[in-house]
């Protein structure tokens, strides 16, 4: 019983398989058409944060007590991976960051074992502790941002308009969130003085108790009256400032109104918000997220209609400025890449056509829109958009989707040409070569495993390489087979009688130097494993890299003050900084962050912690050449205006965020031991002439005024250290008595002493202390005023200690080359360090080497599949080998290309790497396996060989000048330029090689010595010459 052949099934069935052929095309254009589209593959940001606050406590209280207990319970939760905290007196923030191999619902599921374990150690925080809060939303990309600013106008009114906005804009579908940026909250001050309380004998807490008792909301009851039901409401609330100041209360017999004792002004948090301002003037944002699966094409264009809507109706001197539109940053991107996919398809059909003729070109430029057309619904139905990886994925599986069409209509041209019929000649590819090419499309698959299979960010960033390229191969074998055939019999031509096909120049020519190398097999051997050895040494030649600097035009320019400063002077200096961008060409528009970082508008960011002394500012360039003339300017310019700062100018990144480039922690107990450590280690990596702009994540001290109660005198005087507290942040900062409920806004009531702005450290020593007999006494008779030297915050890696000297990299210098020559250094500083203090590597090395870690584990698994594919087909170990000792050879063209190109070997060009396995083994397998076929038809081994070989020049050369022509569209692209090189140079030197090396190798391993005498003696055969 004869096997069933499905090309064969094809053509009896011709009718159907026309028919499944119309409905593919359909299919696959409205898939087309329906896919999603997105700047970049979503990848789960695996980070929580968790706040907790405790006003008035000191750093050590607040990393003892709070930081510590939440940490220890944090060290508990499943999956974890990294405890990252931040530590400020009174405020600690904690990073919970997850392993690489936590994905989907395993993340969800870990975020609530986190709120559930902290929830249950809340009762062992000190009282008077606020939260903690959770954040796991961390990864949410707000990626349309508008601005708006006014002329004429309050903060207030201008706020009133952008809420409307806001509310507007919700309804618009897909819109998942909306945050306010620089909004300021308003505050109502109640300006007291403390010396004329004190002289009238007026306690404040009796003026704060008459205001809460009055502004209080309570149920008043409903009275019901036969069929009516009246609910009671007692008026008093505050509503405006005016029935603040009409609060009476007692005072020595007589009745007082608040007014007679204080002035009560509305204004503005102080210090402020984190602020916001576009294009250098005060502005209110409105950051838009879209909702998981929604279309960011859709999203951008209703928005822009809502928008054009409300812009009509907003007054004159409200703008509404457009900040980030991921929305055009997406469509300009798909499109480039589009435009870069039907450039290759016309290459590699250009191709085609030149190398096998009109008719035959013709089949194998069909099979090209039917492989697509079945690739583009499995995309669907797996949730892959179209994205930078996957577009360019769909490149790289072009080149190689041709094999099989290239094979199958090459072995029926052959067929027709030895005077088979049209129906034979069409089924011979599936009966002779069929299970060799899926085993081949199996190999190449299999290649690609590591990059589907990476436990880490980096490998789910590239994960749609492998599934694109997996689809693509599988339904490029599938067309092969089924639709190929079925064209072939409708095209193609039986040559003329008596017409018989010759060798052409090109393979003539071939089939002698073929003839050479095996005569020469020793010399051909030794030359190709000493290329081989020679592509290894110059690989330490090759510069090394993680993800390279995004292609997008926006520049970040980062300003951070020394960590003591307050936003105050932050926002001058941003105001500076403005005015020098204003000056600038070649900006199209600017925003910029004051007291945090930007919003993350683009997933990769590395998104700034908020805190007085940072800022930020995202200037959008005109083109990526006015993007590197302003970096390289700015930075020269930022180092002369803010010599006291730490600014740093660099473009979006790509791939998982890193930050700075250059990152060296160093861990250990002592605080202060950790900072002399990192002063050395700063010396050191100031050592390279490379290194740029060497600052820290926390060193400079800060002043501390520090109030020293006389604890005997102040029993005697009957008061207390928490009676003090109260009276000194009355009076500097303020105390929230109540709150005016004002439309949608609830306003804090704060009370403090009149001079809070003006205090200084003598007017807090004779700072009248309210005693309980309604005497008062200066607060200098039982307390002392002494500054200090503290620490504003620290860093905390794992419950240790943590600072981080960090530092940027010259331009056109690669990070990966500092910290090599750096290397030795560090490690001679190391072993210097006390018992329990090291230094870890950071930044790009460290994401880099878990990136490659992460795909280097799942390589054994690729190596068991690709041995388990080549051994079911070979069955012989000895032709598995042979097949084995062509696959590194990829490693010559590998190198040889990158140095040419002077691309450096990234990430994705590593993952180019793995993936030219597959592609050189089914080259390989399919070779051999057309030997033995040959040799199974009759001739001997050196025959077989020179026949199989010359049958197989054309698929194999052609397959690799598709390849290396198709990729020559994302060739010199930012993301894919160093992979395709890699893959370009790799398996066109491996196609060589295939074509030569194998082959000799195969006869120096089954050729009997008196077979090769013969050889020796006799001349070639016709047909190798």
């Amino acid at each position: 019983m004869s096997r069933f052949n499905l090309s064969e099934w094809a053509i009896r069935n011709r009718s159907l398989v026309i028919f499944l052929m119309i409905g593919v095309v359909v299919a696959g254009t409205v898939s087309f058409l329906k896919l999603g589209r997105a700047e970049d593959p979503v990848f789960t940001i695996r980070t929580m944060v968790v706040q907790a606050q405790w006003p008035g406590a000191t750093l050590d209280e607040t990393l003892q007590q709070v930081t510590e207990r939440i940490e220890r319970t944090l060290q508990e939760v499943p999956n974890l991976d990294t405890l990252r905290s931040y530590t400020v007196p009174g405020t600690t923030v904690i990073f919970v960051d997850l392993v690489g191999s936590a994905q989907g619902r395993t993340v969800t599921d870990t975020w609530y074992e986190v709120r559930k374990k902290v929830a249950d150690m809340r009762h062992t925080l000190p009282q008077g502790v606020l939260g903690p809060g959770f954040n796991d939303d961390f990864g949410d990309t707000f990626g349309i941002i508008y601005g708006f600013t006014a002329d004429g106008f309050t903060h207030r009114e201008l706020r009133n308009y952008v809420e409307d906005v806001r509310s507007r804009l919700l309804t618009v579908p897909d819109v998942s969130k909306i945050e306010l940026l620089g909004e300021q909250d308003e505050r109502i001050h109640i300006d007291l003085s403390l010396d004329t309380l004190a002289g009238l004998g007026v306690d404040p807490g009796m003026l704060v108790a008459a205001m809460q008792a009055q502004n209080a909301v309570r149920p008043a009851g409903v009275l019901r009256t036969g069929r009516e039901a009246l609910s009671l409401q007692v008026s008093g609330s505050f509503e405006s400032e005016r029935d603040i100041l009409d609060v009476n209360f007692a005072v020595g017999g007589r009745m007082l109104r608040l007014r007679e004792l204080a002035e009560v002004r509305r204004d503005f948090a102080d210090p402020p918000q984190p602020l916001f301002r576009v294009n250098g003037q005060p502005a209110i944002g409105l950051a838009i997220a879209m909702r998981p699966g929604g279309d960011i094409l859709s999203l951008g264009k209703n928005i822009s209609a809502e928008m054009a809507r409300i812009s009509a109706d907003l007054p004159l001197g409200i703008q509404a400025h457009l900040v980030a539109d991921q929305a055009r940053t997406v469509d300009d991107a798909v499109s480039d890449f589009i435009t870069s996919l039907w450039q290759a398809i016309l290459i590699v059909l250009v191709v085609s056509f030149l190398a096998l003729g009109a008719r035959a070109g013709t089949v194998v430029a069909i099979t090209i829109p039917l492989t697509l057309a079945i690739v583009f619904p499995v995309m669907g139905l797996m949730s892959i958009d179209l994205q930078r990886v996957s577009l360019g994925a769909l490149i790289i599986a072009l080149a190689l989707l041709v094999d099989d069409a290239l094979t199958t209509v090459d072995a029926m041209t052959r067929r027709l040409t030895a005077g088979d019929r049209m129906e034979v000649a069409a089924v011979y590819a599936y009966k002779a070569l069929a299970m060799a090419m899926l085993s081949g499309t199996l190999v190449t698959i299999a290649g690609f495993v590591p990059i589907g299979f990476a436990q880490s960010s980096a490998g789910e960033y590239t994960f749609s390489i492998f599934a694109v390229v997996g689809i693509a191969l599988i339904a490029s074998w599938l067309v092969a087979m089924v639709f190929a055939p079925l064209l072939g019999t409708m095209l193609l031509r039986p040559p003329k009688s008596g017409q018989r096909e010759e060798p052409g120049p090109v393979l003539r020519l071939y089939r002698r130097a073929l003839g050479l190398a095996i005569r020469a097999r020793g010399l051909t051997i030794a030359t190709t494993l000493a290329l081989f050895v020679l592509s290894i040494t110059a690989l330490g030649l090759v510069p090394r890299q993680f993800f390279p600097p995004s292609d997008r035009v926006e520049l970040l320019v980062d300003l951070r003050l020394p960590q003591n400063a307050s936003i105050h002077a932050t926002h001058e200096a941003v105001a500076r900084l403005d005015a020098l961008l204003a000056k600038e060409p070649g900006i199209a528009r600017w925003s910029s962050y004051v007291g945090r970082g930007a919003i993350r508008f683009y997933l990769p960011l590395n998104v700034q912690l908020a805190n007085p002394f940072v800022s930020q500012a995202v200037v959008v360039t005109n083109d990526i050449a006015a993007r590197e003339r302003l970096q390289a300017h700015l930075e020269t310019l930022l180092a002369e205006e803010f010599p006291n700062a730490v600014a740093r100018v660099y473009p979006l990144e790509l791939g998982p965020p890193v930050g700075w480039p250059l990152q060296y922690r160093v861990m250990g107990p002592d605080p202060a031991e950790v900072r002399e450590i990192a002063l050395k280690l700063a010396q050191t990596v100031g050592t390279s002439p490379e290194a740029r702009r060497i600052n820290f994540d926390w060193m400079e001290s800060a002043r501390k005024l520090r109030v020293q109660i006389d604890q005997d005198e102040a029993r005697r005087l009957g008061l207390s250290s928490a009676a003090v507290a109260s009276l000194l942040n009355a009076t500097v900062s303020g105390t929230v008595v109540t709150s005016v409920r004002d439309g949608i806004y609830l306003i804090d009531v704060l009370a403090r002493d009149a001079r809070g702005q003006t205090l200084s450290v003598e007017t807090l020593r004779s700072l009248p202390m309210p005693l309980p007999n309604g005497r008062s006494v200066p607060l200098n008779q039982l307390a002392t005023f002494d500054y200090t030297q503290d620490q504003p915050l620290v860093w905390r890696r794992n419950r240790v200690p943590t600072l981080t000297v960090q530092a940027d990299v010259a331009p056109g210098v690669l990070p990966e080359t500092v910290i090599a020559a750096l290397s030795p250094r560090i490690a001679d500083l190391s072993t210097s360090l006390p018992s329990g203090y090291r230094i870890e590597l950071g930044g790009i090395a460290e994401e880099s080497a878990k990136s490659r870690a992460s795909v280097f584990a799942v390589v054994p698994i690729m190596t068991l599949l690709v041995l388990t594919v080549l051994m079911v087909e070979l069955g012989s170990f000895q032709r598995l080998l042979m097949v084995l000792s062509v696959v590194p050879l990829g490693l010559i063209g590998v190198v040889l290309a990158l140095l040419a190109s002077g691309q450096p070997l990234g990430f994705v060009a590593i993952l180019g790497v793995l993936a030219l396995v597959g592609m050189i083994a089914k080259n390989a397998v399919i070779l051999i396996q057309q030997i033995e076929a040959e040799r199974r038809a009759g001739l001997g081994v050196m025959e077989a060989v020179i026949e199989a070989s010359g049958s197989r020049f054309r698929p194999i050369m052609l397959t690799a000048a598709s390849t290396v022509l198709g990729l020559i569209p994302i060739a010199f692209t930012v993301f894919w330029g160093a992979m395709a090189f890699a893959i370009m140079g790799g398996l066109l030197v491996a196609s060589l090689l295939t074509l030569v090396f194998l082959p000799t190798l195969y006869v120096a391993w089954f050729g009997s010595r008196e077979e090769v005498r013969e050889r020796k003696a006799a001349p070639f055969p016709p047909s190798a010459v």
